[in-house]
């Protein structure tokens, strides 16, 4: 199309094929026409994604024969799209009708832009805001700030800017952009990964950016449940190896010292007042992992199917 650069819509399906078919049905309403989208079946072991093609057959549908994990995921589509521009969206999210055509202006007319998120809205939660844009995770702290979180949407931040990190849940990424940084870090494989992939991409020179102008709304943890098991370790677990990855020198080990020393005691405090002595586990699990791993693995050899 005219002056319509392609799209690439990618996102990654895992047991939740109803959950996929409501993005896909949102999909379809876009009035931005010129797309392609992939979705990425992630070795689904109870529900087959077949209905997913058979329900919107203009998709393309790549099947891993196992979990590959977030980022895994993500890169095997990566590997197969077409589009100038790459737009990554969690499969339970739903978008809004014009969503793309600013997030393409961006690009289209700041050469140095790198990576952008839209607003995300909590779905059904009367216009909450989940992410406005979002602070620099601290050098010295490990710790960072999402703006707008939790506050009503009333149209206060309809505007654009830069801003420190992108949301995985709905991000857009130039394709030439992704040739040179590289592929999603899949050592994360859930949590912390597109934080990463920004680091990456901003030390190559380019600059994150929130575009107020295009919103889309966020099912938030129906892939792992808000309070599961899973969460807990990988959020412990990959917040140290994003440390570990990204600060240097005496910054690096304030983070260490304030991670280990106060936020994981206070975490573990809290599940044991609550006798959730398995999400302590967890926890500990993950830290452990980080004393025992590479903060770096070799590229994960994957096949698409």
């Amino acid at each position: 199309m005219q002056n319509k650069p392609l799209v690439s819509i990618i996102s990654v399906n895992y047991d939740q094929p109803q959950i996929t078919c409501g993005m896909l049905e949102s999909l379809r309403k876009l009035s931005y026409k010129n797309i392609e989208i992939l979705i990425v079946d992630n070795g689904s072991p109870k529900h087959d994604p077949e209905i997913i093609k058979e329900s919107y057959p203009e998709i393309k549908l790549i099947k891993s024969s196992k979990n590959i994990g977030f980022a895994g995921g993500n890169n095997l589509a990566i590997r197969e799209a077409k589009g100038k521009y790459l737009f990554f969206l969690n499969n339970d999210t739903e978008v809004t009708n014009s969503c793309i055509e600013p997030l393409v202006n961006l690009f289209e007319t700041n050469s140095s832009a790198g990576i952008v998120s839209p607003k995300i809205i909590f779905f059904d939660s009367d216009s909450t805001i989940q992410y406005a844009g979002s602070t620099e995770i601290n050098p010295w702290t490990g710790r960072n700030k999402g703006i707008g979180s939790m506050e009503k949407d009333y149209g206060q931040f309809n505007t654009s800017y830069e801003t420190d990190l992108a949301h995985g849940a709905a991000m857009m990424v130039p394709k030439a952009v992704i040739d040179e940084v590289g592929l999603m870090p899949e050592i994360y494989f859930l949590y912390y990964e597109e934080l990463d992939w920004c680091e990456m991409i901003k030390r190559k020179g380019y600059t994150c950016h929130y575009i107020g102008e295009s919103s889309i709304y966020h099912k938030e943890s129906i892939s792992v449940g808000r309070a599961s098991l899973l969460k807990t370790y990988y959020i412990n677990r990959n917040r140290l190896l994003f440390i570990r990855r990204n600060f240097f020198g005496f910054q690096k080990w304030s983070s260490y010292l304030v991670f280990l020393l106060l936020a994981i005691p206070k975490r573990s405090l809290t599940h044991a007042i609550k006798g959730e002595w398995k999400h302590c586990m967890a926890l500990w699990k993950g830290v452990f992992w980080n004393f025992k791993s590479p903060y770096q693995l070799p590229p994960v050899k994957v096949r698409s199917y």
